[in-house]
């Protein structure tokens, strides 16, 4: 029998793909190097976009979902790792030829059909689920009407197949399909919003102007009703509020232009195309600044318990992560310090202003239990692992007011206008960036004319709290 050159050529292709898939090692789960989360994020490529749709049903039973990611290669790859549990996956494809897939870990292996090569673009579309039940560890937060997400700090990976780590920053469009009756909200500006026919799901589509980690994505919904304010420079403020209590809410609200107006004071202009407040009928334990959009607890402005004083700085806590944290973003976990550190001086800085709290007494408390803080937790800069086997819990009181106080103490050395001028070069510096403590160590020292490299030592990485500049009457901490 003779073959054809061409019948020849697709026979000798398919033995070469079968030795070479044959040689291959197992599948194995990778990650990026952080110290804190070892098997987080995937080397060999750099995400570009992220392209999510989801259609929901009710919280009791998993999404449809589609994701495509469009990535540069960073190297050669056989295969390609992505984050991704609690959803089944259906079907992949990698530059539209269907790939083999497979679960190491929390990894999501594929094995595409040609080798990818450094420098090229890849499309990666997967079919999948995502599971809201079980929900405990982040990702899908069930509401009294829906659902809103909370991915801070290695969740998102629970809800949809990605590159989980905030080093790798994308654009994203998000699309969302929801019953009649239900609001679907995400971050970004609205693209569209389709309904076929009255009665029939309608699809909600949004797209981020800026890059995002994708610990800070988000999607409400919900019985919801959305409600539009305008902000400094004509920023577009939407908030996103149960309806039956929008009217309740609506003081709490009105704050948010004056609140942006007071840190673009201090920091320059807002960084994102919109901003807003999303209050959700959940109980999470924690607010967040999940970008153009953070997410509230509504017990927070309902409770009788909580000051007004309080909810006010804990609303501009949340805005300030929107300069940091969202628009620079750390650059490891370790960096963390500089998001929540932040958040926290500027919280405190308000509450200040009020009357309320004042600064230099909450420093002076965090300074009395600052070592407390360190010996539990590991200094700011270098958080202490989790003991094996277990869960690291990242958000401890060293990288709030302990962080804070290291803020504190460096105006205290370098003075205020230094101070105020680093905080402005800073955002403005690495906006839309990742940035991580090294490169805030080094900008801070050109700012001042100072080498500070001694200083942040002591004070970031010591395990006892350095004595405080300017006062020398403070106790708590080490003594000189």
């Amino acid at each position: 029998m003779q073959l054809t050159s061409r019948l020849r050529a697709a026979l000798l292709t398919a033995a070469s793909l079968t030795l070479v898939a044959a040689v291959l090692p197992p599948p194995k789960a990778l990650g990026i190097g952080d110290p804190l989360f070892p098997e987080l994020g995937n080397p060999g490529y750099d995400v570009l976009s992220y392209d999510l749709s989801f259609t929901y049903r009710a919280n009791d039973r998993p999404l449809d979902a589609v994701t495509v990611i469009k990535a540069r290669a960073l190297a050669d790859l056989d295969r390609v790792n992505l984050d991704f549990t609690h959803g089944k996956v259906s079907s992949a494809q990698v530059n539209g030829a269907a790939a083999e897939f497979g679960t190491v870990s929390e990894d999501l292996v594929l094995t595409p059909r040609e080798p990818v090569h450094q420098g090229s673009t890849i499309k990666i579309t997967i079919r999948h689920t995502s599971d809201p039940r079980g929900a405990g560890d982040g990702g899908w937060v069930p509401t009294d009407d829906g659902l809103a997400m909370a991915n801070q700090a290695d969740a998102a990976h629970r809800v949809f197949p990605c590159n989980d780590h905030p080093a790798d920053k994308a654009l994203f469009t998000l699309r969302i399909t929801t019953p009649p009756g239900l609001t679907a909200v995400a971050n970004g500006i609205p693209e569209s919003r389709v309904r076929t026919a009255p009665g029939a799901p309608t699809t909600w589509t949004y797209r981020t102007l800026h890059p995002m980690a994708t610990e800070l994505a988000q999607v409400s919904i919900g019985k919801s009703t959305v409600v539009h304010r305008t902000g400094p420079g004509g920023l577009p403020i939407r908030d996103v509020v149960p309806t039956a209590d929008a009217e309740r809410f609506e003081p709490w609200l009105a704050k948010t232009p004056g609140q942006v107006a007071w840190l673009e004071k201090r920091l320059g202009r807002y960084p994102f195309e919109n901003y807003g407040v999303l209050i959700a009928r959940a109980r999470t334990g924690f607010e967040l600044e999940t970008q153009t959009l953070s997410l509230f607890e509504s017990v927070l402005f309902t409770d009788p318990g909580y000051p007004a004083w309080y909810v006010e700085s804990v609303m501009v806590h949340e805005l300030a992560h929107q300069w940091f944290g969202d628009s620079v973003t750390p650059r490891t976990w370790s960096d963390l310090w500089l998001n929540e550190g932040h958040a926290t001086w500027y919280e405190a800085l308000y509450a200040d202003g009020l009357g309320k709290y004042a600064l230099e007494r909450r420093m002076r408390e965090a300074y009395q239990r600052s070592d407390q803080w360190r010996a539990a937790g590991g200094p700011p800069a270098a958080p202490k692992p989790a003991p094996p086997g277990q869960k690291i819990g990242l958000f401890r009181p060293v990288v709030y007011d302990g962080s804070a106080l290291v803020l504190y103490a460096l105006r205290q050395r370098i003075g205020t206008s230094a101070f105020e001028r680093l905080e402005r070069e800073w955002v403005a510096t690495h906006k839309d960036g990742t940035a991580g403590t090294a490169d805030f160590v080094r900008l801070a020292s050109e700012v001042s004319g100072q080498d500070l490299t001694g200083f942040f030592k002591e004070w970031l990485y010591g395990a006892k709290t350095p004595a405080m500049p300017g006062h020398p009457e403070w106790s708590g901490g080490k003594r000189v």
